[in-house]
């Protein structure tokens, strides 16, 4: 069909384009797979030598159909151990790696195609590269970036000065990063990597290694920064304040398959089958066997705290009601670390990242 060429019927065109988007998820991943082909040999200069001619490869099956959509302005965590697909999602998402199989798109574009305008768009920080001139002060870096970024020098000094203050930055502006401390130097990444406004940043690990003051900080900030200016994030972190204070939904995956997809809260409900029962006694019982109702988490004086199937919650605490001079007794979700904890019992010591980091590095067919 022919538009018609009037200018404000072209307009209008586009206005009903847009609004028809409106209400359509600002990531959209359908089936994402990625399998790299890593090179392996024996040990020894024998095996290095056979290998030059008979080279043997395996495939590594990093992610394996996963499908997500998240909304704009949200904060999505992504959990998992180690290996269990995390960071090969995100390096797809950011045009990075290219997938073997499946669909996304992002901002309505396809991250691998990498288009300059959808690059100026999006940001990723990853907590264990650094993308600032070790040699150079901080502020050096950031004028190299705004370069790269072609940003005018007026947006640049604004919202250089906007990340500043939020960051409290000014003092370690003009000092080498190389002299930072690692808190100072992840803020400074942090800033740079939000120099030319994006509108979804994909952080992966912002506050490793920090300590526990600077992980507040950065937290504090992260959400400062989604509230104003609504910026769309997916966030993978080890630490659990970092997902239950930022992050009302979680993508749980293991071994390149999502696992879970929802809610927080309904997480346990998902992936923990018990409940804590904390009850605080009157008397002392001395001998009362405490470990055949459940595990006994803790018992410190009159203090019980005990793990008992979900079904059974119910007839444990009539029970306790029953036989003990029970003073107060509590029922509750059990801790999310314990429940990452028990989902990821059984994960294996190295993941598919661990092996496509090294497949990389070795120059092996991606």
């Amino acid at each position: 069909m022919r538009l018609p060429s009037c200018g404000c019927c072209a307009i209008a065109v586009r206005c009903r384009f847009w609004e028809s988007r409106i209400d359509m998820p600002l990531i959209e991943v359908d089936n994402l797979s990625k399998t790299f082909r890593v090179p392996e040999r024996e040990g020894g200069f024998l095996a290095a030598i056979r290998s030059v001619f008979n080279r043997r490869f395996r495939q590594v099956h990093a992610v394996r159909g996963v499908s997500f959509c998240v909304e704009p302005g949200e904060i999505v965590g992504f959990l998992g151990p180690n290996g269990a697909g995390k960071t090969t999602t995100l390096k797809m998402l950011s045009g990075l790696l290219h997938p073997t199989s499946g669909t996304a798109t992002v901002l309505g574009d396809v991250p691998w195609r990498r288009h300059s305008e959808y690059l100026r768009r999006i940001s990723m920080l990853m907590g264990q590269r650094s993308q600032l001139q070790w040699d150079l002060p901080a502020l050096d870096s950031f004028m190299v970036h705004a370069a790269v970024y072609n940003i005018p020098k007026d947006q640049y000094r604004q919202r250089l000065d906007k990340l500043v203050e939020m960051l409290e930055l000014g003092p370690v502006l003009k000092k080498q990063i190389r002299t930072l401390s690692l808190g100072e130097r992840m803020k400074c990444e942090i800033c740079v990597s939000l120099l030319h406004g994006p509108e979804v940043l994909f952080l992966d690990e912002p506050t490793i290694g920090v300590d526990i003051t600077m992980q507040a900080r950065i937290r504090d900030f992260i959400g400062d920064y989604n509230r104003r200016y609504g910026a769309t994030i997916i966030l993978t972190s080890h630490y659990m304040a970092d997902v239950t204070a930022l992050c009302k939904r979680v993508i749980v995956i293991d071994q390149g398959r999502i696992l879970f997809d929802g809610q927080l809260e309904a997480l346990s409900e998902k992936l923990a089958p018990f409940k804590v029962i904390a009850i605080d006694l009157d008397a002392d019982t001395d001998g009362y066997d405490f470990a055949a109702l459940g595990d006994v988490l803790a018992k410190e004086d009159r203090k019980v705290k005990l793990r008992v199937p979900k079904g059974a919650a119910a007839s444990v605490t009539g029970r306790l009601l029953r036989e003990l001079p029970v003073l107060d007794l509590t029922i509750e979700d059990p801790p999310i670390e314990d429940v990452i904890g028990r989902a990821f019992g059984g994960s294996s010591g190295v993941g598919p990242e661990e092996e496509t980091s090294a497949a990389e590095s070795q120059g092996g067919d991606r």
